[in-house]
């Protein structure tokens, strides 16, 4: 009993039929059974906020883990005496020969010294300028730290160490006319 659909609307039968009570209930209960909709799968901003709080605590867990284990250490306080200074060597290769022949000289001239009983107050007067001489050193070396190279602390690095040079050579001399004026007081000779 097949109609055509387009005769049925010519009489106007379909628009006055009336359609069951809950068809379209109905009709969609038997097309979720046909075709099932996949559930789609919701998260709430608690569940968010759990995972993001156990992602952190488990990434923290293991940089803890591996991190390599440091053992208590004495702690040590730097004093001034321990500054790290430059020396004409850092300045450049030349200043550096300058200065090891000075250092090599003066060190040459203090080992030739021989210290006499006789001789304690001239060597104490000289030591006490190669002391001071020293010690105006080691501030120019401070500043030339910390102000860098410049033409008149390297000038005056070089200087210092060429009075001290000069200090032990007069030393030296005198050292020798103390030992001529002994030699003619005894008549005997002796060495430095």
């Amino acid at each position: 009993m097949a109609r055509d659909i387009r005769e049925l609307f010519k009489n106007d039968q379909i628009a006055n039929e009336k359609m069951p009570k809950n068809h379209q209930e109905r009709f969609l209960d038997k097309l979720d059974e046909a075709l099932p909709v996949a559930k789609r799968i919701t998260f709430s901003w608690m569940q968010i906020a759990a995972s993001v709080v156990l992602l952190l605590g488990l990434s923290l867990g293991a940089f803890k883990y591996f991190q390599p284990q440091v053992t208590d250490l004495p702690v040590t306080v730097a004093t001034n005496d321990t500054v790290e200074t430059k020396t004409l060597g850092d300045v450049s290769p030349g200043l550096k020969k300058v200065e090891d022949y000075y250092l090599a000289s003066i060190n040459l001239e203090l080992s030739k010294m021989k210290y006499t009983p006789e001789t304690k107050d001239l060597f104490d007067g000289y030591l006490a300028q190669l002391d001071a001489l020293d010690k105006e050193y080691k501030r120019l070396s401070v500043e030339l730290t910390e102000s860098g190279p410049s033409e008149l602390t390297v000038n005056a690095l070089i200087d210092n160490l060429k009075f001290r040079l000069n200090l032990l050579y007069r030393l030296r001399a005198q050292l020798k006319q103390l030992n001529t004026s002994d030699v003619n007081a005894d008549g005997v000779t002796q060495s430095i």
